[in-house]
Formats: structure tokens, C-alpha cells, sequence
């Protein structure tokens, strides 16, 4: 099973330029969590800071009772180990072939024999989807087939945590789906904790268990998906809507004067929440799914009214009408 994931007080910058500050958040054991933002707003830099490739200045990274941010090398460099990392472009080596590319974590930090090494690649290979193409170099291959090469170089040490950098970035629309679908699987095959960084809608609506939102400098929210799903928060309302009204603009968050003079009222309405993906026909049930109904049950009397609404709807037994909820405007 997947390890919690514990951030307390996480604050970065560079230089002068404060990247965000104050980030606490529990990534739960065995759970997928999205994190959502505009670009610039450093979802890439908070990835590279839980794993300790980077130094916050402030804050603590707890994995296992070691610090990411402020323990010894020794300590963070073991602890590293639990980790697989997605990165954005798959980030794989030009002249090798896949076969190579994902062999190449097992070769550099085990003493596996070449037969054990090719049987654990060929596993791995044949969960992404790319058997046959093990011979191929990157350059022959599409940027879909690249980005599941380079989760496969993440699952060869068997994390037991797994950060995705934009899984989707490049892709079109039904290769999104694609990895969607691959992640959940990955899900409930190894029961990884898993992060995912996009700022991808599709995703954010259909694959996490939790999803929380970076943006000025500070952590927005972060908790059960159906809280950020039916919030109204303006900046979560804005992203979600894929509207040009609010607080979010081209270059950099608008000032106060500006949103003033484009206030309109956020839409009224239900709104509609995408069930979560499951696995695929013949695998077997993510075991988050029990662990988490458990623990948001539990938190119900914290959540907001049409959050708690949305998890009491999808906790219902089957049969129970399609979600919608009363939003922005409603009265409720």
C-alpha cells in the first residue's frame, strides 16, 4: 500500500519572487490527488520539493517520519527510492531504446541480474500498453507512447508513491482519456499514493480521489474532490468554467480594480458532478476506495452543505438518481 504523505507550513521562493508559501496538505495513503493551478503558479516546483530536489525554506516534508526538506542526505536519498516521478516530456534518453530507457533506474541503483531486469521491464511495459515497441528509440514513437514509456520507468522499482508532472500536456483529448484510464488502473493494480500536477479540467473531474488548487502564492484549497467540484470559491469557479471572468488572468492575477469592473454574477444553476473512472474490466477494485469512503464519511459534518450533498450522493447504494447539485446563486 502507498504512504501518507504529510506537508506542513511548505513555503518556496526564488530568489525574490515567491513562489507560494504556507502549503499544508496530507496526501492519503494509497489515494490519487490532483493538483490543479494556472500555469506559473508552481505545481512543477511543489513536486520537486516533496521528493527533496529542491529546498523550501521553510516547512517540513514528512515520508515515513523523514524530513524531504530538512533531514539528512542519507535519509532523503533512501527515502527517494519510494518514489517514481512522471516528468512532463517523459524526460527520456534520446539515443537509448524504451526497453533501455526504462531499464535504466533497475541497472543505476540495484544489483538485479539482466534476466530479472528484462522480466520486470517486459511487466512494466505490458502495463503501459507498449509491447512491441520495446526496441523503438523516443524519437520514433509518439509523445503518448512517451509519456506511458516514461510511467513505466516510474513503476520499475515499485514506488509505493508515484508524482505525475502534467501527464497530459501534448496530448489530444482521447489520448488524455487514455492516460486517465491507466492511471486509475496503475491504481488499483499497486494501490500507489499517487499525485497528479495538470491543469488539465478532464482530469481533475474524473481520475483523483482529492484535488486541491494552487494559486497566489498560497494553497487555495485541498480536501475531497466533491469540495473543490461544487466550490465557489472564485478562482476554483473561474478554472473550472473556463472563464475569462475572475481573478485569474493572462499574465498574472488581476488586481482589484479590474475585478470590480467585470464582476457578473457566477452562473446559477445544478451543476453536474462527472462520476470518478474505475478500473478497467478485469481488474480489481482500487482498495482507496474503501479507506477513503471511511474517512470522508467521517469529515462530513466539517465539509461545505454541497459538498457534503455530492459524497452523501455518491455513497448512495445504486439506482440513486444522477448528481447534480444546487450551486452558485441557488439559495442553498
Amino acid at each position: 500500500m502507498g504512504i501518507e504523505v504529510v506537508v506542513e507550513g511548505l513555503t518556496k521562493s526564488f530568489g525574490r519572487q515567491s513562489i507560494w508559501q504556507d502549503v499544508t496538505l496530507t496526501l492519503p495513503a494509497g489515494e490519487v490527488s490532483v493538483m490543479l493551478g494556472p500555469s506559473g503558479t508552481g505545481k512543477t516546483v511543489f513536486l520537486k520539493s516533496l521528493i527533496g530536489l529542491l529546498k523550501p525554506e521553510r516547512g517540513r516534508v514528512l515520508i515515513n517520519g523523514v524530513d524531504m526538506v530538512n533531514g539528512p542526505e542519507r535519509d532523503i536519498y533512501e527515502t527517494r527510492k519510494l518514489f517514481g516521478l512522471m516528468f512532463q516530456d517523459g524526460a527520456l534518453f534520446g539515443s537509448m531504446s524504451l526497453f533501455d530507457n526504462i531499464a535504466f533506474p533497475l541497472r543505476e541503483h540495484t544489483r538485479k541480474k539482466e534476466s530479472e531486469i528484462r522480466r520486470i521491464v517486459m511487466e512494466r511495459i505490458e502495463v503501459v500498453g507498449l509491447l512491441g515497441a520495446e526496441g523503438k528509440l523516443p524519437g520514433e514513437i509518439s509523445g503518448g507512447m512517451r509519456k506511458r514509456a516514461g510511467l513505466a520507468r516510474a513503476l520499475v522499482l515499485d514506488p509505493q508513491i508515484i508524482l505525475c508532472d502534467e501527464p497530459d500536456s501534448g496530448l489530444d483529448p482521447v489520448r488524455t482519456a487514455y492516460i486517465s484510464q491507466l492511471l486509475i488502473d496503475l491504481n488499483a493494480q499497486i494501490d500507489a499514493t499517487m499525485l497528479i500536477v495538470t491543469h488539465n479540467l478532464d482530469i481533475a473531474a474524473t481520475v483523483p480521489d482529492n484535488i486541491g488548487m494552487l494559486f497566489r502564492r498560497e494553497l487555495v484549497t485541498f480536501g475531497p474532490r466533491e469540495v473543490l467540484l461544487t466550490s465557489d470559491e472564485p478562482v476554483v469557479a473561474q478554472f473550472l468554467a473556463a472563464r475569462r471572468e475572475g481573478p485569474i488572468g493572462m499574465s498574472e492575477e488581476k488586481d482589484a480594480a479590474t475585478l470590480a469592473a467585470e464582476a457578473v454574477p457566477l452562473p446559477s444553476g445544478p451543476r453536474e458532478i462527472v462520476p470518478q473512472l474505475e478500473p478497467s474490466p478485469g481488474l480489481p477494485p482500487r482498495r482507496a476506495v474503501e479507506r477513503r469512503r471511511e474517512r470522508v464519511m467521517g469529515m462530513l459534518d466539517r465539509l461545505p452543505p454541497a459538498a457534503r450533498t455530492a459524497v452523501e450522493r455518491a455513497h448512495a447504494p445504486s439506482g440513486t438518481p444522477t448528481l447534480t447539485l444546487p450551486t452558485h446563486g441557488s439559495g442553498q
